[in-house]
């Protein structure tokens, strides 16, 4: 705990679910503090547990055991008519948007407000302001089937936020959507964040996500967190095997290299400054040509994260020069075989 104010506190949390054919543990001892005004990212495979817990989070899902504390109450202690208002600091967008289809982007918006009792005057100043702030007044009179797929999840956002909420679910919010798109909205929550202060949470299986947008992380593996901590410290340093599965090898797993003769090297790139040509270094130190057969590297904060394949010369002597330079500038490396 680093002192701030923590709006969403989640202790011992176990779902497990009941059928005829037996149980099945969705999540298992779940323990999670998520700061307020942060963007706090959930990323996992499918079938992890993730989008589970943000519905656990609202109580959607009601949990088997533990403790979820939102702004101060325990939700699990709270009556029916209680955990609906509470619902209302909890605005929640999914992948698919879930527009209502016979009401246009105004109506959409204005229906949360409806349903909470304020008069349709206010409701639709309230829903035209929202539309104004997520970049799409002008398509307040279009029907979900009139907008593209980021117009409609700008409007379902817009909706999410119609009623003040305090924290803001996303679930696979942009999973649906192109990548230039998901930049757009990227972005879009991002300046939510900063001009309301509204604490974010965002479940997703998309590195680039995280990547881009939160500033720390819990990665789910089979139930259980198996890595928590902020972003750069995830990323540059991963600890448990999903994290470096999801980090280091997401890309390349699958790449063959056997029509590439010679030696071949997998560097790992674990939080050096992106300013630093390792490369170039390599090429200059060992005075030998490199061939570069794959390439995953980001920038996070100014450290590159990610791995690179390169090919050896041929010439045993340039080929020992560039493994010595390695290991001299502490640079992770392994050589590789037929696959990666």
């Amino acid at each position: 705990m680093d002192g701030r104010e923590v709006i969403v506190k989640i202790r011992d949390l176990d779902k497990t679910y009941y059928s005829k054919y037996g149980k099945t543990h969705a999540l298992k001892d779940i323990n999670l503090d998520i700061y307020k005004g942060e963007i706090f990212g959930i990323i996992g495979l499918s079938g992890a547990g993730k989008s589970t817990l943000v519905r656990c989070i609202n109580f959607l899902e009601l949990p088997t055991k533990g403790e979820v504390i939102f702004d101060g109450l325990s939700l699990s202690s709270l009556t029916e008519k209680e955990l609906r208002k509470a619902r209302t600091s909890m605005g929640m967008i999914f992948q698919q948007f879930n527009l209502l289809a016979q009401r246009n982007a105004l109506d959409n918006v204005c229906f949360p407000l409806e349903i909470a009792g304020v008069s349709r005057a206010k409701a639709r100043e309230r829903a035209l302001e929202l539309l104004e702030l997520v970049g799409i007044a002008d398509k307040a009179k279009s029907y979900p089937s009139q907008l593209s797929g980021g117009q409609q999840q700008r409007v379902a956002i817009a909706r999410a936020l119609a009623t003040n909420p305090k924290i803001l679910l996303c679930d696979e919010a942009t999973s649906a959507l192109d990548p230039n798109t998901t930049s757009s909205i990227l972005e879009l929550l991002r300046d939510i964040n900063q001009k309301l202060g509204i604490t974010i949470i965002i479940i997703t299986h998309q590195m680039s996500v995280i990547e881009r947008l939160c500033q720390r992380v819990a990665i789910i593996d089979k139930s259980y967190i198996a890595e928590l901590g902020k972003v750069t410290d995830v990323f540059t340093n991963p600890q448990s095997e999903i994290a470096k599965e999801l980090i280091l090898s997401h890309g390349i797993k699958d790449i063959s290299f056997t029509n590439e003769r010679g030696r071949k090297l997998r560097i790992v790139f674990d939080g050096r400054s992106t300013y630093e040509p390792i490369i170039s270094n390599i090429v200059l130190e060992a005075k030998a040509p490199v061939n570069i057969l794959y390439a995953d590297t980001r920038n996070i904060d100014g450290k590159a994260v990610g791995e690179m394949v390169i090919q050896l010369p041929e010439d045993e002597l340039l080929s020992s020069n560039i493994i010595a330079y390695l290991k001299q500038i502490n640079i992770n490396f392994m050589e590789v075989e037929e696959n990666v």
